[in-house]
């Protein structure tokens, strides 16, 4: 990677100024159809409450508040939650969105608020999974779904790009096995998985 290449990426991790804002222009391209294809795998019912933690530019926020009964964003980049409330301005004037800063290892919601729980390309920058899991729980109700989808997992066939991302950003990669553990440490059943290409996405229920 050259300097201007390295600057760009950084921002990943945490959008910032002018970098920051075209990252979450591209994100907002190229994570959409590996979300559509995510979010086929589970159903929102109209009284659903839901949460979508490192909601970026609120893309998937307005795709569920299609259907939900009210859907929060959370990011802890503040140019995240300004372009995510931008873009579901429409969608907070109706009471129908709320996007807050905020870091999922210390939700700012009660026990039991939500329904389901979503993270989409976000759970690589989590400081500390196992706790920020269980702060994911907390806010759960019973029997709510947390639901995370990746496009970065470990297999046979990264090649030496991968890692070299992977180190710079400092990021946790996690494989299917590896998020079966982390939920059953953190008491969720129903532990469910799906691939397609490169794309990964799991689930579970909170007991």
């Amino acid at each position: 990677m050259d300097e201007d290449e390295k600057k760009l990426i950084k921002n990943v991790r945490k959008p910032e100024g002018e970098l920051g804002s075209q990252v979450i222009n591209r994100m907002n391209k190229s994570h959409e159809e590996m979300a559509k294809w995510g979010v086929s795998h589970f159903d929102i019912s109209p009284s659903d409450i839901v949460l979508d933690i490192g909601c970026g530019g609120g893309v998937n926020v307005k795709r569920f508040s299609k259907d939900a009964k009210k859907v929060f964003g959370i990011d802890y980049s503040p140019l995240s939650c300004q372009r995510s409330s931008e873009f579901n301005e429409d969608e907070i004037a109706k009471g129908k969105v709320e996007i807050i800063e905020a870091s999922v290892s210390d939700l700012p919601f009660d026990d039991e608020s939500f329904d389901i729980v979503t993270g989409f390309e976000t759970v690589y920058f989590w400081l500390d999974f196992i706790n920020d899991l269980k702060e994911v729980r907390r806010v759960l109700k019973t029997n709510g779904l947390v639901f995370f989808c990746n496009e970065l997992t470990e297999n046979d066939n990264n090649d030496e790009r991968f890692y070299e991302l992977v180190d710079f950003l400092e990021l946790n990669i996690f494989s299917q096995e590896t998020f079966k553990k982390a939920f059953d440490e953190c008491s969720f059943s129903d532990f469910k998985s799906f691939t397609k290409d490169n794309w990964f996405c799991v689930m579970a229920r909170k007991i």
